[in-house]
């Protein structure tokens, strides 16, 4: 049962690539040879994405440069401005990227952890993650069969759905309700196998 009194919200980096990716689709039946077009680059964006699972509403952050300590702290203070109204705790899910467990910031996230905290997913399990499942949303919506002749195109095509998810939504809450549970009672296993984990040590006979 979800605590009242906390508010959690999914956060994750992703790249899109401009030549954007191909995928089955619907064509005339006359058309007997349908082309799809690709711009032949490598050219990408990143971006830092947050989902809060309650009503799904959508925080991001563009990030031109890399996924790097200083990167994610820019991001973890904005989304910390964006739930300043709240009056519930503040939980972020997320992987066990370094980056996330960084000393540079970890002052800053001791501070804050009894109104904001960081809650990490058991390792190597994306599929947890309900952020996964937007990001292949936006993939499908926006650059399944598109072609984008300037990564200015493609930022422009993303960010215009990013912001259709600003405030809560339907789209996203129904999409992020079928992987909620499954998270959180993976969450709550992982811990428990924590404190059942054997002590490694010296053997005494």
């Amino acid at each position: 049962m979800a605590d009242p009194t906390v508010e959690v919200w999914a956060l994750d980096e992703v790249h899109f690539q401009q030549h954007g990716s191909r995928c089955r689709m619907w064509v005339p039946p006359e058309v007997r040879d349908p082309v799809s077009l690709h711009h032949p680059t490598r050219k990408q964006v990143g971006y830092f994405g947050a989902v809060r699972l309650s009503d799904a509403r959508f925080h991001y952050q563009r990030e031109p440069g890399r996924f790097n300590a200083k990167t994610c702290w820019c991001f973890l203070k904005s989304l910390r401005r964006a739930c300043k109204n709240s009056k519930k705790r503040v939980v972020v899910l997320s992987d066990n990227a370094k980056f996330h467990h960084a000393l540079l910031y970890k002052p800053w996230r001791e501070k804050l952890a009894p109104r904001f905290a960081l809650n990490f997913l058991p390792p190597y399990s994306p599929e947890l993650n309900p952020i996964e499942r937007v990001w292949k949303l936006t993939r499908r919506s926006c650059l399944h069969n598109r072609y984008s002749g300037q990564l200015s195109e493609l930022i422009e095509d993303v960010e215009s759905q990013f912001n259709q998810w600003h405030k809560g939504n339907t789209t996203l809450r129904r999409l992020c309700a079928k992987i909620q549970d499954a998270t959180f009672r993976s969450r709550i296993l992982f811990r428990g196998q924590e404190r059942r984990q054997p002590r490694l040590g010296r053997t005494h006979r």
